[in-house]
């Protein structure tokens, strides 16, 4: 009986569909060189942009076109800390001021607890 029973396979575990009569997109192949000399070759489209920079397959760095440079830096505000948008707002003075009228306020909470 066993050899009359039916096989099946998982749902999409396999395709049963082949290449035959079927014409593939364009592609073009691009060389990438790592910064630790890794060299290889990704597959794109004919028609998709190349981009300049890919990460390295093998240690993950920035890897470079082979035919390409680096791509231009764009110069990009300084990150705002706390301090600079607070300092927007205050002179140091009103700093010291507030700051003297909180350890007041504090130590005048101390001694009543005491």
């Amino acid at each position: 009986m066993a050899e009359r029973a039916l096989r099946g396979t998982r749902l999409g575990a396999t395709s049963y569909e082949n290449d035959r009569n079927t014409d593939l997109a364009p592609r073009q192949e691009v060389d990438y060189t790592c910064t630790k000399g890794h060299r290889f070759t990704v597959t794109l489209a004919a028609e998709a942009e190349v981009p300049m920079t890919w990460e390295c397959r093998s240690c993950g760095a920035t890897a470079l076109r082979v035919d390409g440079e680096l791509p231009q830096t764009k110069k990009g505000k300084p990150a705002r800390t706390h301090w600079d948008m607070l300092m927007e707002r205050r002179t140091v003075e009103d700093l010291e001021e507030v700051l003297a009228e909180r350890l007041a306020i504090l130590r005048a909470g101390r001694r009543k607890s005491a």
